[in-house]
């Protein structure tokens, strides 16, 4: 609980130094209410409108729920309907209860839920709640948009929120895509699919069909995993990372992969020179919640140069394939990378700069950012630095002597034959 609260406390900051922002689409998907299935519940939040930060919904790891806001209200409002939201979670009510909190705050909207609790939606919104029926498969598809919305704890189902932003050139799809979307959850949900699976692809048609595409991001309810910053706005009052376009491109018979702008320039993998598959936001965003026996949840620290992350977490995921969680093959292969250019502005690492973590299949990797422009480190000669540097000013020194010698030897050997 103590991560929660902090990251209310980034959420009151980070309210306080943006303009108003709403999440426009919200989404709970609840394939297992028994909490057993890794990836069994997820949820997530994305909008045409700006400044889509990750504390735009906030995930309890330890009670396994998630509140995400959003509506009509200013900023203020938001975020005091979030605080009473998660304090009325910790004291253990209904989802619809602390749903329900939304309607005593002007245009807040809340959408919490977890596979323990279910999930409901209150306040101003526009949602669908999807059920199937474990027995007999049949998919219930039902509008709401007053009072409270609930998918009952122990169902199997979703519940999608959807409206345009004002601007956006869609505008006015948001109705039939709420629909069409609730109803593509509800046959994902009855044949089988995880529901991190179902939350990308969710996400994938809402983007494409609605134009409330920017990033935003998932959450893992089960497993913990957030996809952080993978999608969020870097600059304050800009956009996040549009979810219906290009990510990444991924080599499958090696593993390589990097990040768009900068995969633009392969056609081939650069090491096994094999065809790249490319990857869009939203399928991205769904391997990155979901858990696998080869799934690696890889953190990135010391810089935020673009493309950075996503091409270690590539590289992380190929060595643990091969060569498990060594944390010695992992830092071999991430300096390997820097060596061919794959990762930039960022020094070599050591095991020691890894904080692996082969029970929770976790890998941290702790870069030290290069100074200035430097894109590479320094070449690993056997000679010292220092030593080079001396030799450079002996060199420069002598080099000097010798100009001076051309230029004044005329006058010098004269002076020498009148000797």
């Amino acid at each position: 609980m103590d991560k929660l609260k902090f990251s209310i406390v980034l959420l009151v900051i980070f309210l306080l130094s943006i303009s108003s922002v709403a999440a426009t689409c919200n989404i709970i998907v609840i394939t297992d209410p028994t909490g057993k299935d890794p990836n069994g519940a997820a949820a997530g939040s994305m909008s045409f409108a700006d400044n889509m930060f990750q504390s735009t919904f906030l995930m309890s790891k330890n009670n396994h729920f998630a509140v995400l806001s959003g509506g009509t209200g200013s900023s203020d409002t938001r975020l005091d309907s979030i605080v009473a939201a998660v304090a009325s979670l910790e004291n253990n009510v209904s989802a619809a209860s602390a749903a329900s909190i939304a309607s005593q705050y002007k245009g807040a909207r809340l959408v919490v839920g977890g596979p323990g609790i279910g999930a409901a939606v209150g306040g101003s919104f526009d949602a669908y709640v999807v059920t199937v029926d474990e027995g007999t498969n049949t998919i219930q598809v039902t509008p709401y948009n007053s009072g409270i919305a609930t998918l009952q704890p122990g169902q199997k189902g979703a519940i999608i929120h959807l409206r345009n932003t004002n601007g956006n050139p869609l505008y006015g799809t948001a109705d039939s895509v709420r629909k069409e979307t609730a109803m593509n959850i509800g046959k994902m949900i009855r044949d089988g699919y995880p529901a991190t699976t179902i939350l990308s692809e969710a996400m994938g048609q809402v983007a494409n069909e609605s134009g409330e595409k920017y990033g935003g991001g998932g959450v893992n309810l089960v497993s913990g995993i957030s996809t952080g910053d993978m999608f969020t706005p870097k600059d304050m009052n800009t956009t996040g990372y549009p979810m219906d376009e290009q990510y990444s491109k991924v080599c499958d018979e090696c593993g390589w992969g990097m990040g768009y702008p900068a995969s633009e320039a392969y056609d081939k993998c650069p090491v096994c020179g094999d065809d790249l598959r490319v990857v869009y936001a939203y399928e991205a965003l769904g391997n990155a919640l979901t858990v696998s026996p080869n799934a690696v949840s890889v953190s990135v620290y010391g810089s935020d140069r673009p493309g950075l992350a996503e091409t270690t977490k590539e590289i992380v995921e190929a060595s643990v394939a091969k060569n498990g969680y060594d944390a010695s093959a992992i830092a071999t292969s991430i300096n390997r990378g820097i060596n061919n250019g794959l990762l930039m502005g960022v020094d070599h690492v050591e095991p020691k700069d890894l904080n692996v973590k082969q029970g929770s299949k976790a890998v941290g990797v702790y870069y030290k950012a290069l100074p200035g422009d430097k894109s590479s480190p320094s070449w690993d000669l056997p000679v010292d630095g220092n030593i080079l540097g001396i030799l450079g000013s002996i060199q420069t020194a002598v080099g000097i002597i010798l100009i001076l010698l051309v230029v004044f030897r005329s006058r010098l050997l004269k002076s020498f034959q009148s000797r």
